[in-house]
Order: structure tokens, then C-alpha cells, then sequence
């Protein structure tokens, strides 16, 4: 036996309590899509779907999470325009704890035998040098696509919450939180922000019912007609005093007027209200895609740490 299981809810707390554990000692070590609220986002949106399609297996030292590995593998997705995508590569996320490197050649070892057979791509930090130089040993290689003027790279951006200017919105715009609005609202913006999408009132629920979910920390702008125009969602980590933007997206009729950069001040506020004195965000970081960087830097945010794709081919 591997000691592959299908991932739950319970193991996904104690993946974000390690997602803790290592920002708080080293937060530049925290992989594309092992954060806190990347997590929750990740788990909460898409288990009722593609859960069948996840396998994890966890390491543990002394009673403590100090590994995991999250393996999504080949799957279909249906998105609400009726159209279909055949996913047929894998991805792993992952996290080790600082201490306990050196299990990151059992992460790999394990990865590679649940995904044999497929393409298989993994997201580690571009500043972890061990990390890099294990996966290489591996067989992994930088993956093409992410190369040029539009690769995929993630960067995490981050800023502090001491000092925020007031948001402004157009006339007749407003904010709204999930709690004001209900969740027809919430889902549709959305929709509405990503389309086509599989995302749905099932996959809200199951943001809904995934800790640190809180409706008052998802914000919502809406338009003079009624029409929810923009949307994020804010994940505040109690433990370091930190929020996580995710998602963030406008509808489309309704871009360039600024929301986007007014609903991010807001909710700043709202974050450091309810605790937070740091704020992240993840965005794509290529040249040829501007228009999230430009937000994002506009309102005070700098890159702190960018992902390094890698891919290995199916053999």
C-alpha cells in the first residue's frame, strides 16, 4: 500500500494548520496552492465534483502534519456554458515543513506512482532552491508553456495594512458583503466574473462550509441596476494575523471603471478590522498579462515570491 486515501475535509484542516505552521517561520516557502485560504478555495469549490478524482497521502512527526501531497488527477469538467474540458494531465500540491525536508523525496517518490501514466506538473517556489534541485533530480523540467510573454507563473504578492487610502466607486455603485446579499447574489458574481466556469451553488456551499469561510469577509459590489458587479473573498489566518485574497474578478460590462481597485481597499479595511496587518494575493506574472499585476500594484502590492512550474512528461 502507498498510503494513498482520498482527501477530506479533516485532512484539509490539518493541511492548513502546516500552511500556518510555515508561514509563520518561513512564508516563502509556502507553495502555489498550499496557503491558508488557497486551500479552503481549492477544497471548498471543487470536492463535490472532482473530489473522487483526489488522492493524498500525509506524513506525520510526533502526532504533527509535517508533509502532504495532494494529487489531482485526469478528470472532466463541465462548466455552466455546457461546454466540456478533458483534464488529462496531473498536478500535484504540495507541502513540507522547513524541518523536515528531506521528505520531500518521498512527496515526489509517492506523486509519481499515483500519476504514472499521465503528464504530471507541479508549482514549487521559485526561491526554494533544495526543493528545485530534488524535483530536477526527478526528471522534472521547467515546463515550456510557462516561458515567454504569456506564461502561466504565479506571483504571491503581499503588502502590509497600516496605512489604506479610502476605496471610491462610481456613483451608484455599492458594496455588499455574501451575508447582505445571499447566496444567489454571491454565486452569480461569479459567474458572471469568470465564464465560462464550472463554479455553482453547489460549489458555494461547499466554500460556505469550508473554515476560515466567513460571509461577511466576502465582499460584493453591486451595480446600479442590481446586477453584482465584482466580487473576492478574503481567507483571514487568525494565527498570523494574515488575509488572503481569492478569488478577485469583475464582470466583464463592468471593468475599467475602477471597482476592481475600490472593492481591494475595502476589503483591506474589513480584513484589518477583523484582525488581519497583512494582506496577500496571487496573480499571474508574465509580461503579456498585465492587467491583475497593474491592480494589484496600484493598491500597494509587491511581489513577494513567484512559483516555478514544472512539468514531466507521460511515459
Amino acid at each position: 500500500m502507498d498510503g494513498s486515501e482520498a482527501l477530506t475535509a479533516a485532512d484539509v484542516a490539518l493541511m492548513q494548520v502546516l500552511a500556518q505552521r510555515v508561514t509563520a517561520q518561513r512564508p516563502d516557502l509556502v507553495n502555489s496552492d498550499a496557503s491558508y485560504g488557497e486551500l479552503a478555495w481549492n477544497w471548498g469549490r471543487g470536492h463535490a465534483a472532482h473530489g473522487r478524482t483526489w488522492l493524498r497521502r500525509l506524513w506525520f512527526s510526533d502526532g504533527e502534519l509535517v508533509a502532504w501531497g495532494w494529487a489531482f488527477l485526469p478528470h472532466r469538467v463541465r462548466r455552466g456554458d455546457g461546454s466540456v474540458k478533458e483534464v488529462t494531465g496531473s498536478y500535484l500540491a504540495h507541502q513540507v515543513h522547513p524541518d523536515h525536508a528531506e521528505l520531500l523525496d518521498a512527496v515526489i517518490d509517492w506523486y509519481e506512482g499515483v500519476a504514472l501514466g499521465t503528464g504530471r506538473s507541479v508549482l514549487p517556489g521559485a526561491g526554494d532552491a533544495f526543493a528545485l534541485e530534488r524535483w530536477a533530480a526527478h526528471g522534472y523540467g521547467t515546463d515550456p508553456s510557462a516561458l515567454g510573454e504569456t506564461g502561466s507563473w504565479t506571483r504571491l504578492n503581499q503588502r502590509d495594512l497600516d496605512e489604506l487610502e479610502p476605496p471610491a466607486l462610481p456613483a451608484g455603485y455599492r458594496f455588499r458583503t455574501a451575508d447582505e446579499a445571499g447566496p444567489q447574489a454571491a454565486v452569480r458574481a461569479h459567474v458572471d466574473a469568470w465564464a465560462p466556469t464550472p463554479y455553482n451553488a453547489e460549489a458555494y456551499e461547499g466554500v460556505r462550509r469550508t473554515p476560515p469561510y466567513r460571509g461577511d469577509l466576502h465582499l460584493l459590489v453591486e451595480a446600479p441596476d442590481g446586477a453584482m458587479a465584482a466580487s473576492t473573498i478574503m481567507w483571514l489566518d487568525t494565527a498570523n494575523a494574515t488575509a488572503e485574497f481569492e478569488p478577485v474578478g469583475t464582470h466583464r460590462e463592468h471593468r475599467r471603471l475602477g471597482l476592481g481597485r475600490a472593492m481591494l481597499l475595502h476589503g483591506m479595511r474589513l480584513a484589518r478590522e477583523a484582525g488581519a496587518r497583512q494582506m496577500t494575493v496571487a496573480c499571474l506574472g508574465a509580461p503579456g498579462h498585465p492587467s491583475a499585476r497593474r491592480l494589484y500594484d496600484s493598491v500597494g502590492f509587491r511581489e513577494f515570491s513567484r512559483d516555478a512550474p514544472l512539468l514531466k512528461p507521460a511515459h
